[in-house]
């Protein structure tokens, strides 16, 4: 059996994923039942949000009707239950990830995750946080090193940090094949570097990157590294003591939970000596009229009324893929990917981004077609009842180095069968012909 998008130590006999197990599994998502231009939903956008089973569904509403209350505040027993519930979902979720449950810290997203940490730089670089901050001053003479193939949730963050501590903003290019090019890794990632920014999977080219390498690298330098897990952490198996990594953002709802929650991990020493983001109720310990003391990570960049609910489904999210086995998922998306992409490469006049069939990739794959913009492909295949996404992907130069301004990008989850990659190709083999492209 051909494995791809699945890491190499997962690359071993798993009890697979079938089509009939997930057409059972999708008895677990209402969305999927309902037609769009009157043709079956085939949904292939999980890599922009996933659908929600309705163990999710339904542990949100359970929290309103039965729990709903503020939490760490209230002596009454709602709160008691709902500051219960909130901290069982942080157990929960740190263990699907592999962490201590203080090593998670519940953000909006993976966008406001990643702004936590540079932010916290900043803040550090301003003399914010005393002593113990001082091993996240960065300034003129250092550098941030990312790549070419982030999205822009973790670009800008360190474009912004870059320029409010003149540091200077460093990254590695992508092949034309779509990987990272490391030739220069060891000149570009210097004594002089203080953080290393990646992504784990490119929502572009599908590459799964080398994280324990460039760790390894990063670490040996002094740097700090922040991996986006954000099309990992639902995919496939995350281990953040395994990967070695010091910080890990991902958003909650590509993995079925809510939309408005994420999570950051951060090892503990790290968090607890980093300067707070956000301030102000909910994560001080004493405030005067001058100053205040801040409580121990995580509260102390959990400041106002928490994502109680969301937290609460994305545990809910959690199970779900744990009691579906993590494994099974990835190998079962590894298979829909390489018939996807291997499909997308037969067809005449289409260019399919990233690495090809049978290589570490996840299944998504973004694509060209030649003389046809790709927003007219996605509105041509919405009307076969199929969703992808169109443009760029948040991700603009990725696409300028590959000569792009906009692709089509069909991405795969644990609820698509074969046949809905099947329909999907055969929605793309008919696109030209219908624009009247030879």
């Amino acid at each position: 059996m051909s494995v791809i998008g699945t890491p190499v130590n997962l690359q071993r006999a798993v009890p697979a994923l079938g089509n009939d197990e997930v057409l059972r599994i999708r008895n677990d998502f209402p969305i999927l039942d309902r037609s769009v231009n009157d043709r079956p939903l085939i949904y292939l956008d999980s890599g922009a949000t996933s659908q929600k089973p309705i163990s999710v569904l339904e542990a949100e509403q359970e929290f309103y009707e039965q729990r709903n209350a503020a939490v760490h505040r209230g002596a009454h027993l709602l709160a008691v239950e709902a500051t219960d519930a909130f901290e069982d979902a942080r157990e929960t979720v740190a263990a699907f990830i592999g962490c201590a449950s203080n090593e998670l810290v519940w953000t909006s997203n993976a966008t406001e995750a990643i702004n936590l940490v540079a932010y916290a730089f900043s803040n550090a670089s301003l003399g914010r946080g005393g002593d113990a901050a001082r091993r996240f001053v960065i300034g003129p003479g250092e550098n941030i090193v990312v790549t070419e193939m982030e999205h822009h949730a973790n670009l800008v963050p360190w474009q912004e940090l870059a320029f409010r501590t003149g540091a200077q903003l460093r990254y590695l290019p992508v092949t034309d094949d779509g990987r990272l090019d490391l030739s220069a890794a060891e000149e570009t990632i210097d004594a002089n570097t203080r953080v290393v920014a990646f992504t784990h999977a490119s929502n572009v080219l599908g590459t799964i990157n080398p994280v324990q390498e460039l760790t390894e690298l990063a670490h040996r330098k002094g740097a700090v590294v922040v991996l986006d897990a954000c099309q990992s952490v639902p995919h496939f198996p995350v281990n953040v003591k395994e990967l070695d990594v010091d910080f890990l953002a991902f958003s909650g709802h590509k993995m079925l939970g809510p939309t408005g929650i994420g999570a950051l991990f951060g090892r503990q020493e790290l968090l607890d000596a980093m300067p707070p983001f956000l301030t102000g109720g909910s994560m001080i310990t004493t405030v005067t009229m001058e100053r205040s003391e801040y409580l121990p990570a995580p509260q102390r960049f959990e400041a106002g009324t928490q994502r109680i609910s969301q937290a609460v489904a994305l545990a809910a999210a959690a199970n779900y893929l744990s009691e579906t086995g993590m494994e099974r998922v990835a190998d079962w998306e590894a298979k829909l990917g390489e018939r996807l992409v291997a499909g997308l490469e037969q067809l005449p006049g289409i260019r399919v981004l990233g690495p090809a069939p049978g290589v570490d990739r996840i299944g998504l794959a973004a694509f060209d077609v030649a003389g046809v913009h790709a927003h007219d492909v996605g509105q041509f295949l919405d009307a076969e009842g199929i969703a992808v996404r169109v443009g760029h992907h948040c991700a603009q130069p990725l696409h300028r180095r590959l000569g792009l301004s906009a692709t089509t990008r069909a991405s795969t989850y644990l609820y698509n069968t074969s046949d809905d990659v099947d329909a999907f190709l055969a929605g793309v083999a008919a696109v030209r012909p219908y624009f009247g492209v030879n």
